[in-house]
């Protein structure tokens, strides 16, 4: 396939988080948001990094969701909203794997292809914010915030395991041709009866995870009945 530019495609890995599961400071619920920096290379399995765990498997983890990836920027917009929580609002502090900066869910598509190091990711579907990010960080309303404005990250598939480290470049390599970033993903997603024909294509997309490809397909049938 041909690559397509629509921002930036490279940069270098500023951070690398993984954690156990523990109880959430307060209710005790299960969770796993608390990462903590890897020091040294890390071995990346089909389901992400070797010795990471999520509590809840039935939202997060699994090879569609092998690695969050999630952009420094996105900490600095949430500390303008949140300044109350400024001060947490740092590199790991919302559970991703991957901290960045310099790429952002305008520069990103579904479906696209980088590597990380040795290893081989695709990017399959957004992440979509649970109750944990408040919870973490003790600030109702950042959840929804993060939600409405689509700006929650990206989850990889991985293509081929290997290693990564701080330090170490990402790079895009392929991408579909006229794949949609995540920005218009979620325009169209969040619109209130997008057209059906943006809905299919973006159902169509190749990359897109199952959980995201089942969902449109339901949303489709539903609009063409109603």
């Amino acid at each position: 396939m041909a690559l397509i530019s629509t921002g930036n495609r490279a940069g270098t890995i500023t951070g690398l988080f993984a954690g156990s599961v523990q109880a959430m400071p307060g209710d005790g619920r299960p969770t796993a948001i608390f990462k903590q920096p890897v020091i040294g290379a890390m071995a990346v399995g089909l389901e992400g990094l070797v010795g990471d765990a999520q509590a809840d498997r039935r939202v997060h983890g699994g090879p569609e969701k092998a690695l969050h990836h999630f952009p420094l920027e996105t900490h600095a917009r949430l500390a303008a909203l949140f300044p109350e929580a400024a001060a947490t609002l740092v590199a790991g502090a919302l559970g991703e794997n991957i901290s960045t900066s310099g790429i952002e869910e305008k520069d990103v598509c579904i479906g696209d292809v980088f590597t990380l190091g040795s290893v081989r990711v695709q990017l399959c579907q957004p992440r979509t914010p649970c109750w944990k990010i408040e919870a973490r960080h003790g600030v109702d309303g950042m959840t929804r915030a993060v939600a409405d404005a689509g700006i929650a990250g990206w989850y990889y598939r991985v293509l081929e395991p290997g290693m990564v480290a701080v330090g170490d470049r990402f790079e895009l390599i392929d991408r579909v041709p006229e794949a949609p970033t995540l920005v218009r993903f979620w325009e169209i997603v969040h619109a209130h009866r997008p057209p059906l024909a943006d809905l299919e294509a973006l159902r169509d997309v190749p990359g897109l995870a199952s959980n995201w490809q089942s969902k449109l397909a339901q949303r489709i049938d539903w609009l063409r009945r109603n």
